[in-house]
């Protein structure tokens, strides 16, 4: 049972180099259509701020504003907008459930990665739909970890993914939440919904180094650590083994994993 919400992955080195990975192209290829010049975007939940830094670039002269619960995140992103010459993306520390901002603000509320990690996502739906203009669009993206696959079938993998369900569940969010995007938006009270799917696949041996190296250090020394021992989903003996299992799959050149994603345009 899910004593408290909280974000599963938080902050370590190992899981922003992961996340600063994400671009428009490889994480929100489903929402190209809609940045056109001039849009006004919010990203809510933006993390390092690859996505929202990339959207800046195709919405020359529209207003991109990335929001996040973590100052520190917060200030990352924005040194990148800077350094990046973007004048029009601003990085802003925000609440998903109450967005500092009048109703029908912006062209698109775009979240990649977020609903799956919140207690209530149909509120943060609702609140997105607040602030989108009539007309524009809500889009959302969340992965569903109950249907990655992989090979090798290492025990390690599997004990990974079964640690990985307990402890989301714990923090109180949906590790298969990009199932439930539709379902969640008309909850929320939209009726014209665009769904789709697209996947993540590592395979070739960079792509195994960053996926799988950093998962080997996030399993001991991320939050997701800590965490996986308070739910009781994992001992620290498991841990090891889910860190080993990963070091083993990146060192096979056989090693291939694919994640699923639901995705979802919700029009105001």
């Amino acid at each position: 049972m899910a004593t408290i919400e909280r974000y599963t992955h938080g902050h370590h080195d190992s899981v922003l180099r992961t996340h600063s990975w994400r671009t428009v192209d490889n994480s929100a290829a489903y929402l190209v259509p809609h940045l056109v010049p001039g849009a006004s975007v919010l990203d809510v939940g933006s993390g390092p701020g690859t996505i929202t830094v990339d959207i800046g670039r195709r919405v020359a002269g529209g207003r991109v504003i990335g929001i996040d619960a973590a100052e520190d995140v917060r200030d990352q992103a924005q040194a990148l907008a800077d350094d990046n010459g973007l004048t029009n993306v601003e990085f802003q520390v925000g609440d998903a459930y109450h967005l500092d901002f009048p109703d029908d603000t912006f062209d698109v509320v775009h979240a990649h990665q977020v609903l799956q990690h919140v207690a209530d996502p149909v509120a943060v739906l609702r609140e997105m739909r607040r602030v989108v203009k009539p007309g524009g669009v809500v889009a959302a993206r969340d992965v569903i970890y109950g249907g990655a696959v992989w090979h090798p079938l290492l025990p390690g993998l599997r004990k990974w993914m079964d640690v990985y369900q307990a402890v989301a569940r714990f923090n109180g969010g949906d590790p298969d939440g990009g199932s439930s995007l539709k379902a969640w938006a008309l909850e929320a009270g939209f009726e014209d919904i665009s769904t789709g799917a697209s996947i993540w696949c590592f395979a070739d041996d960079a792509d195994r180094e960053w996926w799988g190296g950093n998962w080997a250090v996030r399993a001991l020394e991320s939050s997701f650590a800590p965490q996986s021992i308070e739910a009781g989903a994992a001992t620290l003996e498991d841990l090891h083994e889910v860190s080993d299992a990963w070091k083993t799959w990146v060192a096979d050149k056989t090693g291939w994993f694919a994640m699923p994603h639901g995705e979802i345009l919700a029009t105001k």
